[in-house]
């Protein structure tokens, strides 16, 4: 059990015999109680409802199996993975995998989470190392602070970089926030 209060972006709770996972989260404080306005995804349609509860609410939080699993291919909308014990292949649906698409490129190692033998999703690593496909150049002189240009990347993510990054570097970037981290060590 969870209390409205301890809900966070990311939980995954169970609610009229169907799994939700919270992404996003406000606390809100009333004249005699705090609430928490929640937006939560429907893990099996994908559509969004909004939600209140009351702090003190006992929610059910949803039990979950984890295991690493590697990215191999995609054939369509299915999207191949491999546990890394077992060496066992499963595909997963585009709509299942969401924003993650936008990180996830072969040989990258994620959890992939499944309730009651279903899969429901992925969680990626923190940070992931991409290279820039398309960007302008960046000129002598160009440092860390002095502004930004948009770069896409190999899985077809343009996010801001600073102007001395060029196409062809490899980049870390925040897989919660799609911002850059810094530039990879070229070898």
């Amino acid at each position: 059990m969870i209390s409205g209060s301890e809900l966070r972006k990311g939980v995954i709770i169970e609610l009229d015999d169907k799994l939700y996972q919270v992404i996003d989260y406000q606390h809100v404080k009333m004249k005699r109680t705090a609430l928490a306005r929640v937006k939560l995804r429907d893990l099996a349609a994908g559509h969004i409802i909004e939600r209140s509860f009351q702090s003190d609410e006992k929610l059910t939080r949803a039990r979950l199996d984890s295991r690493p699993m590697q990215y191999l291919y995609s054939d369509g909308d299915l999207y191949y993975f491999m546990d890394v014990e077992s060496f066992e292949q499963t595909g997963i649906n585009r709509e299942k995998l969401g924003d993650a698409l936008n990180y996830l490129k072969e040989g990258t190692t994620v959890e992939v989470s499944s309730y009651k033998g279903e899969v429901v999703g992925i969680e990626l690593p923190i940070a992931v190392e991409l290279e820039v496909v398309e960007t302008e150049p960046g000129f002598k002189g160009d440092t860390a602070t002095a502004g930004s240009k948009p770069a896409k990347l190999e899985t077809g993510l343009t996010i801001q970089v600073p102007l001395f990054v060029n196409q062809g570097d490899i980049i870390k970037v925040d897989t919660r926030t799609g911002e850059y981290l810094e530039r990879s060590s070229q070898e």
